[in-house]
């Protein structure tokens, strides 16, 4: 699996719509894509904004060029995210993902 990583900063006062807008619009878009596995999305207050880190699981490279393009490094950042955010990375980070203990059903996980 391949965890595709991305970086955002929103302008002031739009971290509800850009939540919105990723539950709204893209998530929903890349559900119908052959090889998505999901997402997650964070967030941390900076000053008067929200820096974002999203995350989408793709089975292989494949899969996540069938929906970045030829060079799958490049971001894709719709124009009704780029009017939310006030920064955000020109490229994503794609890591291997080599140990998932993510499942509270997982022998080597804690229950809170």
């Amino acid at each position: 699996m391949i965890v595709r990583m991305w970086r955002g900063t929103t302008r002031p006062g739009a971290e509800t719509a850009y939540v919105s807008h990723l539950r709204e619009d893209v998530l929903p878009q890349l559900a119908s894509l052959p090889g998505f596995r999901g997402a997650r999305v964070m967030r941390e207050p900076a000053d008067d904004r929200f820096d974002f880190v999203v995350m989408t699981y793709w089975d292989d490279l494949r899969a996540v060029s069938a929906f970045a393009g030829p060079d799958p490094s490049v971001a894709v950042v719709p124009p009704e995210a780029e009017a939310l955010l006030a920064t955000f990375d020109s490229h994503v980070h794609h890591l291997t993902v080599v140990l998932d203990a993510t499942s509270s059903t997982h022998p080597g996980s804690r229950r809170a």
